[in-house]
């Protein structure tokens, strides 16, 4: 087995999209939006002779909370076997993906040792359960004290009918779901410039009355225009008809930002106006139908509160995202691998932001 960096786009996207896609934070345009935000990546390859059979995407970070290698929402592997969006491991395989995961966390210790890294951070697709737990145990990591990326998220099959995937939404769900559609709520799939600064606008608004703090207006405009390069990013914009009259930046109510791999659409990020037209019910419901469409076979509508990993300010958000039927899918907890002693520095400031947090 061998380790190298893989340069080619082309590669690692038809080894990305024959395992399955299940995370756009491990899809080749992340790698990008990272190095535009001053993140130096590695995008390792794992081989075995010169077979492809497995890919990791190395973000190097260096914070006031410490220096560390974050895997975001990987690795993968094509010998994991993919359930909805996430992995598992077969029994009988269990050692031989061991092996693998061995070699390639060695990999990543001679990074960080030499680039003076303190840690590693897998933020992995492994669902959890009893064996995944175990390998991480097995390999020498420990449960990290926060999270980078979502670890319970809600998701929804498209594999199914219209009228399957409204019966199985929440009453009051699809009563306001049905109401907009009455009502000819409009929303628009965007993917020009001017559509970033009404979210914008929104997201603002957001902000002040929820009152927490979002991610730079640089940080979503670049995300957003990475992924679209692709024809991977959707902003979702929708308004009222004139009869409202609601007030808000060009009469628009409610916007999101959604991600797509060949597998999957994800709503990464949200605002809205507050206002008793159900606007955001018929936002997600145009989302979903937009990526059944594009031939998605899930709509990922991303965290949910679980207790002692989120905070509890999550809550209506989760109850507002469940009504739209699905599952929840919970992966492992982040793991940290300690290469550093420094590595308890990082780890007590870590919880003391989760207390913050109200976690």
């Amino acid at each position: 087995m061998s380790i190298k960096l893989i340069n080619s786009e082309t590669e690692w996207n038809n080894f990305f999209d024959r395992v399955g896609s299940p995370s756009f934070h491990h899809a080749w345009e992340w790698g990008t939006f990272q190095e535009k935000h001053g993140y130096p990546i590695e995008r390792l390859g794992v081989y075995h002779k010169n077979d492809l059979i497995g890919i990791c995407l190395v973000v190097k970070i260096r914070s006031k909370r410490g220096n560390f290698l974050l895997i975001p929402h990987g690795p993968l592997f094509e010998t994991l076997k993919l359930d909805q969006l996430g992995f598992v491991i077969e029994p009988n395989k269990y050692e031989s993906i061991k092996n693998i995961f061995f070699e390639l966390n060695e990999h990543l210790k001679s990074i960080a040792r030499n680039e003076g890294y303190w840690f590693i951070r897998m933020a992995s697709p492994l669902l959890d359960n009893k064996i995944n737990r175990q390998l991480f145990h097995d390999l020498g990591f420990r449960k990290s004290s926060t999270y980078i990326h979502a670890e319970t998220m809600h998701v929804i099959d498209l594999r199914k009918s219209t009228d399957e995937l409204l019966s199985k939404m929440r009453k009051n769900t699809r009563y306001y779901v049905r109401k907009a559609i009455k009502e000819s709520l409009e929303i628009e799939c965007r993917t020009d410039d001017r559509a970033m600064d009404i979210f914008w606008e929104l997201l603002a608004i957001t902000v002040k009355r929820e009152r927490f703090v979002s991610y730079s207006k640089k940080y979503i405009d670049n995300e957003y225009r990475v992924f679209r390069k692709n024809n991977n990013a959707v902003f979702f914009l929708g308004k009222a008809p004139p009869k409202f009259a609601e007030i808000g930046p060009s009469n628009y109510l409610a916007g999101s930002l959604v991600i797509f791999t060949k597998t999957a659409g994800f709503y990464h990020h949200g605002a809205s106006i507050h206002t008793k037209i159900p606007i955001a019910y018929k936002l997600q419901w145009d989302s979903i139908l937009y990526a059944k469409n594009r031939g998605c076979h899930f709509y990922n509508l991303h965290g949910v509160y679980r207790p002692g990993r989120a905070p509890r300010a999550w809550k209506g958000l989760t109850l507002f995202k469940q009504g739209f039927g699905g599952s929840q899918m919970d992966y492992v907890p982040t793991q940290d691998y300690a290469v550093s002693p420094k590595y308890i520095i990082s780890f007590a400031a870590d919880q003391y932001i989760n207390l913050k947090r109200g976690m």
